[in-house]
């Protein structure tokens, strides 16, 4: 372990002082005019022909190695007024020369598909988005994903049940979540393999989110089967703020960022800002949750010179809540509890999480750029729950303990460069990655009321490392097509101390994952792509150590088939066919300290997309999923995997003006699913609504949000469970359920400074 970091440390020592040795670049600066921030991401079309540029975190765009001089530019960015300028090129190459983009609500006829935009407007979900949908934390940023639903069941407090493709991804078993490069999954947690908690983020502070589906992206390692999403936190606050919210149900809500560095400079270079989140809400259960949760975040960013950029992030985040558990039909139709009671009451748990990071960004005179980070979690949780309430133990019920302490240190390196091979247009992408993480006092125990513990189930320590290096190369064969092909390598090295046996286990691993891409452009208005992987999630130390001779890193093979349309000049549509095949993989059940066998899977099915601009600031949106899951190897009418999504959608109306009256009516469905392998008990499907009207200006605004606008009685977390009431002589296997949240209301009024 300490070779490693010494390692990482010293390669990040040296790349800091290479770093600092780059040349002058040739080019301009993109920035915002109102906030005289940078404007990334932008498409710099050259001359009118097929080669572009995109400007970097600074918003440099840079125009070394081009072959001719540059005598006209055509500049495009989602959220930005398009700029058709005549340029003289002998001016751009002082570096200095400043362009200001003036912000604009997207309009749909402007957006046109080309290389490295045509996916854009469905993979990035900007900070309008976000503020235009009722939103109470973080983690429900991910419904923003096209298919992907989730679902709460412990309070409030406990990372939330995943579903997307085909997956009952648990708390992220399938799915590769990260915020500003840090992992978010927990690996070999004391709840459940993947556990993806991302209560730790300021909503506010989301600047955008980033998504891909399968198992394509050679710089996307562990969990990254169904897709994975990534978060990037603001460098820049446009302005300080503050926000109060309240609402039913005992809810209230405070959040400020401050900006610490004067926001007011001609181009900022440099940022520092502090942010504050504390909230509180007693829930609508009839058990009170008493749910609190308090957030902080202090950011900078600046520039060290014109070609290297320093950030440095720190996080604090706690909480704490009470359960009411899930709740059996039986006791409903008897009356024993009403739809939001509870059967043990006891159930909850706390958590914390404290985050630093470094990061170190240069771009080489090559043309390249490397980046460097090192980060740092300090993660404790703790839960209590009773799924079974008196099977195990008719006296005193069945309540868990899950508990651990767990310390992750990680490096990223990432070294890209653009170039020419013959006349063909080229991108290198490498890269390496590492995470170590040590829990300790990992426990799985029996308890009474939270306090005496009855039995002892599970144990003992965990070391785990993950050592990954990726390649990718894309090449473009002609002005339509492009080729990107890649490879990756994890290693892994498991540990576990078992305290109760005394053993002291360990494993050692790898996997290679290869990937091929293809992207063809017909014109502006049509593309298509076709991606094929290999991919995988890794098991839990407790099963990787028990398991020798047997794939502890079983793999998954997909393919996607698709394509983007613009239909007309205010239409777009995305659609992809998709495949994915598992292999045998092993489960630690973390509730019962188990290890079962998954068997091979595979799913398949239909993805469609839509955003349509109806007229001027009003939008509406459509998402539907189509999904097949099944287990092979098994008879067919056994094949059935419980709750995976067979049939979503999720779609809505959106009105958008920079100031005055905006608003988004949406609705998300799920339809019925098997919750067992003979699809003879159902899972419920549900269908809610909910509403967000604000009024904006430029220094306040004034809102109002409501979940289930119509107040529809859904069950937002199902499980088939055999459990046994106090009264009963046996066991009943049927429906546990959580209920979805009523009608719920929330005012918020926000100041800016």
């Amino acid at each position: 372990m300490k070779r490693n970091i010494q390692l990482a440390l010293s390669i990040f020592c040296f790349l800091l002082i290479t770093h600092l040795l780059s040349a002058q670049k040739s080019g301009f600066y993109l920035i915002d005019s109102d906030f005289k921030t940078p404007v990334q991401n932008a498409i710099v079309q050259l001359n009118g022909g097929n080669t572009f540029r995109v400007s970097d975190q600074n918003g440099f765009v840079n125009l070394n190695n081009t072959n001719e001089p540059v005598l006209h530019l055509t500049i495009s960015s989602i959220g930005y007024e398009t700029q058709d300028l005549a340029f003289n090129n002998e001016i751009i190459n002082n570096s200095t020369s400043v362009i200001s983009m003036v912000q604009k609500i997207v309009q749909l006829e402007e957006v046109t598909l080309n290389g490295s935009s045509g996916n854009s407007i469905f993979k990035t979900i900007s900070d309008l988005d976000i503020n235009l949908r009722p939103i109470i934390n973080s983690q429900e940023v991910l419904r923003m994903v096209p298919g992907l639903f989730i679902g709460q069941h412990a309070g409030g407090g406990k990372a939330e049940q995943i579903f997307l493709r085909g997956f009952d991804l648990d708390h992220g078993t399938d799915i590769n979540i990260s915020v500003d490069g840090m992992p978010v999954n927990m690996v070999s947690h004391a709840h459940g393999q993947g556990y993806a908690d991302l209560h730790f983020v300021i909503p506010e502070l989301i600047e955008k989110v980033n998504f891909n589906k399968g198992p394509y992206f050679a710089e996307k390692g562990n969990f990254t089967t169904a897709g994975y999403v990534e978060f990037k936190t603001k460098d820049f606050l446009d302005n300080s703020f503050a926000k109060l919210e309240a609402g039913q149900f005992g809810t209230f809500r405070g959040v400020a960022g401050i900006n610490l560095i004067n926001p007011n400079a001609e181009r900022r270079d440099q940022s520092l800002y502090i942010a504050g989140e504390g909230s509180f809400t007693k829930g609508f259960f009839d058990s009170p949750q008493n749910f609190s949760r308090y957030n902080g975040t202090m950011k900078y960013r600046g520039n060290i010179n014109s070609n290297n950029i320093f950030k440095a992030t720190m996080t604090v985040f706690s909480s704490k809540w009470n359960a009411s558990g899930q709740i059996p039909d039986r006791a409903i139709e008897t009356g024993e509890v009403g739809f939001f009671g509870s059967i043990d009451d006891t159930e909850g748990g706390s958590t914390s999480r404290y985050n630093a990071s470094a990061e170190w960004l240069s771009y080489l005179s090559n043309g390249a750029s490397l980046s460097n980070q090192l980060f740092y979690s300090k993660y404790k949780f703790e839960l209590y729950s009773n799924f079974t309430f008196f099977k195990e133990d008719p006296i005193n019920g069945d309540q868990i303990k899950q508990k651990e302490n767990r310390d992750i240190f990680g490096y990223n390196g990432t070294y890209v460069q653009e170039y020419k091979i013959g006349n063909l247009n080229t991108e290198t992408r490498a890269g390496i990655q590492i995470r170590y993480d040590e829990v300790k006092d990992m426990e799985l125990t029996r308890t009474i009321n939270r306090t005496e513990v009855s039995e002892r189930i599970m144990l003992g320590h965990v070391n785990e490392l993950n050592a990954g290096a990726y390649y990718t190369q894309k090449l473009s064969l002609s002005s339509k097509l492009d080729l990107t092909a890649g490879l990756r390598y994890d290693f892994f090295t498991n540990r576990y101390d078992d305290f109760l046996t005394s053993e002291m286990l360990s494993s050692k691993s790898g996997i290679l994952s290869p990937k091929l891409n293809f992207n063809y452009i017909v014109n502006d208005k049509v593309q298509f792509y076709l991606y094929n992987g290999k991919g995988f999630h890794s098991n839990d130390t407790r099963v990787a150590v028990q398991q020798s001779g047997k794939k502890v890193l079983p793999p998954a093979y997909g393919s996607d088939l698709g394509g983007i349309f613009k239909l007309g000049n205010r239409v777009f549509l995305q659609t992809a066919v998709w495949y994915l095949w598992l292999d045998q993989e092993f489960v630690y059940v973390g509730d019962e300290g188990v290890v079962e066998a998954g068997g091979q899977s595979q799913r398949y099915g239909l993805d469609i997309s839509t955003r349509i601009e109806i007229i001027k600031n009003l939008y509406a949106d459509l998402d539907i999923t189509l999904a097949n899951p099944r287990a092979l190897n098994v008879p067919q009418e056994e094949s059935f995997l419980p709750l995976a999504p067979r049939f979503s959608s999720v779609g809505g109306l959106t009105y958008r003006k920079q100031s005055g009256f905006n608003g988004s009516i949406r609705y998300r469905y799920m339809a019925d699913r098997p919750a067992n392998e003979d699809n003879s008990v159902i899972a419920e499907g549900y269908f809610v609504t909910d509403l967000l009207l604000n009024y904006s200006q430029r220094r306040w605004e004034l809102g109002l949000s409501v979940q289930n606008v119509f107040n529809t009685k859904w069950k937002e977390t199902q499980f088939d469970t055999e459990s046994k009431l106090f009264n009963e002589n046996a066991p009943v296997s049927e429906i546990h359920f959580t209920p979805g949240s009523p009608f719920f209301a929330r005012l918020h009024v926000a100041v800016f400074f």
